[in-house]
């Protein structure tokens, strides 16, 4: 997948939806189609859905809305043409009474006419951004999912929602890192810059090599780990509200989009 060659592949947005509308992709969408908006997804039934929008109305850091479905629309116009969101996703998680399945190739099978998509921002559609101006993205480089870890900062209770944030981790030198947050700044939509920057036990991270979710990555003597709001956020908060159903991507696995990075920036 980290290939030059599997990342040209995958170089449209379109192509990865097909890619995994069919089964080919099943990995982290890290790095695929840059210069494209990739989008976190939260598909809950029309009557919690409200609730949920409040919550992210309250908490913007994590949970920057970008598009919101009609219930039991399987495409969204607001994303792009051709989006099946029950299959384009290269996996997803199913929730059951607060309880997360393994992840799955698609959720046609599951999807029902009241359920309603909630598409946020994510991180991965500044990552290009970074590279564009010279800062490695060191999961990518190495091939991994980005490290994300479950954190103490409180989120701001709403719509019958709570619980802490999450965070996704890249380390830079400290040159590097004033730079990345100029430049993730002017994303917003897309969680912005860091939340956090050094020692991660200060947020409640007791081992930077063991991520709650996604792969560890590697962390020079002389680099700092910087922190960033993650759109796996609402992935915890479903399972502390006990949700009775909901579907999300499963993390690092992201719905690609036709909305350019451009349209998300800040200038």
């Amino acid at each position: 997948m980290s290939s030059a060659s599997s990342l040209d592949a995958y170089s449209t947005p379109l192509a990865v939806r097909l890619s995994a509308r069919e089964g080919a992709l099943t990995g982290p969408t890290a790095g695929l189609a840059n210069g494209f908006v990739q989008v976190n997804l939260v598909i809950l039934p029309e009557a919690q859905a409200n609730g949920f929008l409040r919550f992210c109305q309250a908490n913007p850091k994590p949970c920057p809305v970008l598009a919101v479905s009609e219930p039991g629309a399987r495409g969204c116009e607001a994303l792009g043409d051709d989006i099946d969101i029950a299959r384009d996703v290269p996996a997803y998680r199913i929730y059951r009474n607060g309880q997360a399945s393994d992840s799955v190739a698609e959720v046609a099978d599951v999807w029902r006419d009241d359920l309603v998509t909630i598409a946020l921002g994510c991180s991965f559609t500044f990552e290009h951004a970074l590279q564009l101006d010279g800062l490695g993205v060191r999961h990518i480089e190495q091939g991994r999912n980005v490290p994300m870890f479950n954190t103490t900062l409180p989120l701001t209770t709403a719509g019958g929602f709570g619980g802490n944030l999450v965070v996704s981790m890249r380390p830079y030198s400290a040159a590097e890192a004033i730079r990345a947050i100029q430049i993730t700044t002017r994303y917003p939509q897309a969680h912005g810059a860091p939340v956090h920057l050094g020692d991660p036990t200060l947020i409640g991270i007791t081992d930077i090599d063991s991520p709650d979710y996604g792969d560890s990555v590697s962390v020079a003597d002389d680099e700092l780990p910087l922190f960033w709001a993650c759109g796996v956020t609402p992935q915890q908060v479903l399972i502390d509200a006990g949700i009775a159903f909901a579907i999300t991507h499963s993390p690092g696995h992201m719905l690609l989009t036709d909305i350019p990075d451009s349209h998300l920036s800040l200038l």
